[in-house]
């Protein structure tokens, strides 16, 4: 078993309320649920992905013979502690969003309905995936809005931080509207495309460019793309006519599809490129950048009419460089029947089961109410039921088809919240009064004072 397969890949305070379960007998039914709590700066909008991740961890979630061992000699829990671990299993109920869904804050994307011991020791990895991958799938979609519809490849592998993040990145950026990824074991394990070019130490280890070139393409004949900006750019850019017309003289069927910019000023590059190109007959190679992007780099080039078919984008988006972290949190709404409630400040919840509605105008998003489960609203539905005793009630969707749904929820944001900033006017959410009536219920079974839900 890997260490991302382990149970143990847990926060200890998940094993300490579980003996703490154990012993009182506490395993009647537990309702939690995932959500944001507010929008990072400059987001107006996040899109949920990493539901298949979680599924897939929660239908194989058990403790290993080795994972057990450990527990026993830990020296932090009492004999026999490890026997209760054996046989525990996922056996709960989980209502989601679809993955490519659009979201807002105290709309809770994931529900779990289990056993107490169960749906308290699922906490931290399922929180792990979930957060990861909507936080690079929002990131990602901002990156589509801002691109206008150009080429957009996940390059960020190297700068990941670990491989499963490496892997994880590629997925949520392709289901929020990437092309592909130039991580190989992405295509290899998930299907997604794969896109690569060539690199700066393969010009370097030759005395001269066009003999890299030349040497590059005859390697590589079917898709060639050049990288230009080894040395000089626009002279790299005229070897890489002058090849192109020795490979149609010599009618060796070899083509230069394009040529890839990594650095310098983007935007003048890509024009003298483009002309030169033109001027040399190469009018269909494409331009492909990379180098340091981001959704306002890409917003900047586009709106500038730079000539560039494409951008390959990589420290930026695997690492939601300028939102690194969603407040994201699950939450206990429902234990043995009766509604619970957090009353922190600034960090009250909203309890018991809900349901979100989106209300649409025109063919775009409205407004969304968030309610109690089981109150009819105006608008769709956006929870439902993936699992069941444990196990899933559906084949795992398609990434096509969360790319499809994606792009649909793109398409229908209202165009005030398809800006890189803030909007002036946030999307609504609205709580509804039943929600609002079974908060003041909580609050005067135990006696508390109200407290607004942040």
């Amino acid at each position: 078993m890997s260490l991302l397969d382990s149970a143990l890949l847990t926060d200890l305070y998940q094993l300490t309320m579980l003996h703490g379960y154990f012993t009182h007998g506490m395993r009647e039914t537990a309702v939690f649920e995932l959500f944001v709590r507010k929008l990072p700066a400059n987001r107006n909008f996040l899109m949920a992905v990493g539901l298949e991740q979680a599924l897939t961890f929660l239908e194989q979630l058990r403790f290993s013979e080795e994972d057990l061992e450990w527990v026993e000699k830990s020296g932090k829990f009492p004999r026999g502690f490890a026997a209760h671990l054996a046989s525990l299993r996922f056996t709960g109920e989980v209502h989601a969003v679809p993955e490519g869904t659009i979201f807002l804050p105290n709309e809770p994307i994931l529900r779990v309905t289990a056993p107490m011991p169960e749906a308290q020791l699922v906490e931290s990895r399922l929180m792990n995936l979930v957060h990861f991958e909507t936080l690079i799938a929002s990131k990602a979609a901002r990156g589509v809005l801002a691109a206008s519809g150009k080429l957009l490849v996940d390059f960020g592998l190297r700068r990941a931080h670990g491989a499963e993040a490496g892997l994880l990145g590629a997925r949520a950026s392709y289901i929020a509207g990437y092309a592909g990824t130039a991580t190989v074991s992405a295509a290899q394990r998930m299907g997604i495309p794969i896109f690569g070019t060539m690199a700066h130490s393969f010009v370097q280890a030759h005395d001269d460019e066009s003999a890299a070139f030349q040497r590059f393409a005859e390697a590589y004949p079917r898709d060639t793309v050049l990288l230009l900006d080894t040395y000089d750019t626009e002279i790299a850019a005229h070897k890489a006519v002058a090849l192109a017309s020795r490979f149609k003289e010599r009618g060796n069927g070899i083509h230069i599809s394009g040529v890839r910019l990594d650095s310098g000023d983007l935007a003048a590059l890509a024009r003298n490129v483009r002309r030169i190109l033109d001027e040399g007959g190469l009018g269909q190679t494409t331009i492909f950048a990379s180098g340091n992007l981001d959704e306002y780099a890409m917003r900047e080039l586009t709106a500038a009419g730079a000539p560039i078919d494409g951008f390959g984008v990589g420290s930026s988006l695997v690492t939601s460089s300028d939102a690194p972290v969603l407040d994201a949190v699950y939450k206990l709404q429902e234990y043995a029947g009766k509604p619970r409630r957090k009353r922190s400040t600034g960090k009250a919840t909203w309890p018991g089961r809900k349901q979100v509605f989106r209300n649409l105008r025109d063919g775009r998003f409205d407004h969304d109410i968030v309610t109690v489960e089981g109150d009819a609203q105006t608008g769709s539905p956006l929870l439902v039921q993936v699992m069941r005793n444990g196990r899933r009630l559906h084949a795992p969707e398609s990434l096509q088809t969360m790319r499809e749904r994606a792009a649909a929820q793109l398409a229908s944001l209202p165009e005030r919240l398809k800006t890189l900033e803030a909007a002036t006017t946030p999307y609504r959410v609205e709580i509804s009064p039943a929600l609002h009536k079974l908060a003041a219920q909580v609050d005067r079974m135990t006696g508390e004072i109200p407290a607004l839900c942040q």
